[in-house]
């Protein structure tokens, strides 16, 4: 598919309409090459679309147990090695089954060893 003739008339995305105006642009001058007109006008509608979408869909930072389990299962953990990263058997159930809060050195815990960020961490479940 070849990108069609760029008319580089970018303007700012305000509108849902906009937005999908400007996502069938982009499918259109997407295999352009950087450097033509096509490849400006992509990589400027490509700023404008995500600064759109950041206002209109933001994401909100994962459920700190889930983030826990994932990263689990990321890096092959079972419950055992979560409480011996933690120190008991008992406290990695209770957190894992949301019975216990996180403390903040179980947070320091899980951030280092864990590499989970800990602003995630650090939120109310």
């Amino acid at each position: 598919m070849t990108p069609q003739k760029s008319n580089m008339n970018i303007k700012p995305i305000k509108t849902k309409a906009d937005y999908q105006q400007a996502l069938k642009r982009l499918e259109l001058i997407f295999d352009a090459k950087k450097g033509t007109p096509e490849g400006d006008e992509l990589e400027i509608l490509g700023i404008l679309i995500d600064h759109y979408e950041v206002r209109h869909f933001p994401v909100d930072l994962p459920d700190p147990v889930e983030a826990i389990k994932f990263r689990m299962e990321q890096l092959g953990y079972t419950q055992n090695d979560l409480a011996k990263l933690l120190g008991h058997k008992g406290r990695a159930s209770e957190i894992l089954s949301r019975k216990r809060k996180l403390s903040i050195e179980m947070i320091r815990q899980l951030h280092t060893s864990m590499n989970i960020p800990a602003d995630v961490l650090l939120q109310a479940y």
